[in-house]
């Protein structure tokens, strides 16, 4: 009986003891998910609440900590991707950005981020004091060099692809320091400028369906709406731009369609429209030949304006779950990009819109000034549909000002990094969001509530008259830096095709384009110094308005020599480490993976070969 006993104790002592070390389990297992500090204060010991009221209270606690915690600072990484450590500036410093930005995100941003103020609203007043001819010729000219900086650009964004600061490293590395920090802080202060500007262009549209209501109130609402968007981080900047860029490219195509339609008579009350706007007034507003070249000359730099931020698919490589394949799908698509949204609706705007039109931004007419892209319908009396033309302008606006937001802070945190800015605005927090960067931007963006002014127009100028020549200056960067680059791997003995990407333009295509983008500067100097309509003489204010870029670079670029004491004009080809967070690629895997694609492409049929060709 006592053995009974002794057997009967001997189990009861076993069931407690796995009973204690399973609520021992438990416990520990509640204590890594909150904090002692927590436990003690909050809930006492864990004998005095039931297991599944501790653990639900312990689970709401650690939602709420998690989403507080994520604004806390970035840990340091020592290991950068692929094994590769070390930054071109900062040891062995690696990027705190998340990679979340997926590859029909990039495709879609490369087809319309940019799409913006430049393209369907500043053509206005190109159109106006040009006339139809030079808003084609001079958009046909860009397009080629807009296409020649996308390939430099991915062969670099590729390359380096892991490179905290991403593009805005290359220019300081390959080319010299005082270029780099002039070129992009001007980039910055490019995109700082643009969050307003966008902002006013909104108000100015809205313009449209009514004068009643104060401008500044769309701003606000618009101006709250794109910080709580960055406050959710990259993967909602992401998923935004995608919707935004969506809905620009279906009104794209729709406005294709509709101007055919209504040009040979199919729509509106004007009938069989063709080319007589060509005719009557004309497909140039000046007379003489001097007059129709500096009007050629004034629209390449509003079609650099209106092609700005085609190059920021490279400032997401580092947040890009897929470089090799989404940058070179980016690149591919753009060619539609410029062929369509471009230059087939420019010419279809000089068929359907007179450039003697008081309703154009730049004439001296109505008082209410519209997009040619909504002129192009409205003018013929259609319905209705200049208002989802409008509505949908309004968004991509909207979009624009949504990548400004993107685009300055990381720039901002790239000067930080390399030492050019100042040292708080490295701050990344565990969401990759850089938030002290994103509240600099929100001081600026605080420029756009001057849509209420009367000079709201005057302040558009002033702040485009900065953003449309620094993308001059920008990709004249990416050009020099793509020369550099391959000058410094032929001399320094090093395989070109150990890059992910080659160019397809080659350094040829760099060298036509940084030459052209030096005669644009030449000949935006005449033009700003001796503006369209002024008889030749010189006007200090116009010139300012159109060149301002020009001498905040100057002094950007001097100011950092002097500082610094660097005179370097030129980086030394064999001295640059291109080494440094450069992913080398086994040029026989890249070949075999290739073969391996063209041999599954081939398996598949020709409709699938069809589709790879041209997406």
């Amino acid at each position: 009986m006592s053995d009974k006993n002794s057997d009967i104790n001997i189990s009861e002592t076993s069931l407690i003891n796995k009973a204690t070390s399973s609520s021992n389990n438990l416990t520990e297992r509640i204590h890594t998910s909150t904090t002692n500090d927590y436990i003690n204060e909050k809930l006492g010991s864990v004998e005095e609440v039931s297991s599944f009221d501790y653990v639900q209270e312990a689970a709401k606690t650690g939602r709420f900590r998690r989403w507080a915690d994520s604004f806390k600072r970035a840990e340091k990484s020592t290991e950068a991707e692929d094994g590769e450590s070390g930054s071109i500036y900062n040891g062995n410093e690696s990027t705190e950005l998340k990679k979340a930005m997926k590859s029909r995100h990039v495709v879609m941003m490369s087809l319309g981020t940019g799409i913006g103020t430049g393209l369907l609203v500043a053509n206005a007043k190109g159109l106006a004091i040009s006339g139809p001819a030079p808003l084609v010729i001079g958009y046909g000219l860009v397009s080629f060099i807009t296409y020649f900086m996308i390939q430099a650009a991915g062969e670099l964004g590729v390359t380096y692809a892991s490179l905290p600061g991403n593009f805005n490293v290359y220019f300081g590395t390959l080319v010299s320091r005082p270029f780099g920090f002039a070129t992009v802080w001007l980039a910055s202060v490019q995109w700082l400028t643009v969050i307003p500007l966008e902002l006013i262009t909104c108000a100015i549209t809205i313009k449209y369906w009514t004068e009643k209501v104060n401008g500044d109130i769309f701003v606000l609402i618009i101006y709250v709406f794109l910080l709580f968007i960055h406050i959710f981080g990259v993967k909602a900047y992401g998923e935004a731009e995608f919707l935004f860029n969506t809905c620009k490219i279906l009104m794209i195509a729709g406005f294709i369609i509709l101007s055919i339609v209504i040009n040979v008579g199919g729509a509106g009350n004007d009938g069989y429209i063709g080319g007589s706007y060509w005719n009557n007034p004309g497909a140039f507003a000046s007379d003489n030949a001097a007059s129709r070249f500096k009007s050629i000359c004034y629209i390449l730099v509003t079609g650099y304006f209106s092609y700005g931020g085609t190059e920021l698919f490279v400032l997401s490589v580092n947040e890009q779950e897929n470089p090799r394949k989404s940058t070179p799908q980016a690149a591919k698509h753009s060619i539609y990009r410029i062929l369509v949204i471009y230059l087939l609706t420019m010419i279809l705007i000089g068929f359907n819109v007179p450039h003697d039109s008081d309703q154009l931004m730049g004439s001296a007419g109505s008082s209410a000034h519209a997009s040619p892209y909504v002129l192009a319908a409205s003018l013929h009396g259609v319905k209705v549909v200049p208002h989802f033309i409008n509505a949908v302008i309004l968004i991509a606006l909207i979009s624009v000002a949504n990548s400004s937001l993107y685009a300055a802070p990381r720039m901002m945190v790239s000067l930080a990094q390399q030492g050019f800015a100042p040292k708080f605005l490295t701050y990344v927090d565990r969401e990759g969001r850089p938030l002290l960067g994103i509240a600099v931007c929100a001081v600026f963006g605080v420029i756009g509530f001057a849509a209420s002014s009367d000079k709201e127009e005057d302040v558009f100028t002033w702040l485009a008259a900065i953003a449309g020549l620094s993308e001059l200056f920008t990709w004249s960067a990416f050009f020099l830096s793509h020369i550099r680059f391959r000058q410094a791997m032929k001399v320094q003995g090093k395989n070109i095709k150990e890059c992910g990407y080659l160019s397809v333009t080659g350094i040829w295509g760099s060298i036509i384009g940084l030459c052209f983008n030096i005669l644009v500067f030449i000949a935006q100097f005449w033009v700003a110094l001796s503006p369209i309509g002024n008889d030749g003489k010189c006007d200090a204010q116009a010139f300012f308005q159109s060149y301002l870029a020009f001498p905040i670079w100057l002094a950007f670029y001097f100011g950092c020599m002097f500082y610094y004491k660097d005179y370097t004009l030129l980086n030394p080809l064999e001295s640059i480490d291109l080494d440094d967070h450069r992913r080398i690629y086994d040029p026989e895997e890249l070949k075999k993976e290739d073969l391996a694609t063209k041999a599954e492409l081939k398996r598949r049929g020709f409709h699938a070969q069809l589709v790879a060709f041209f997406c």
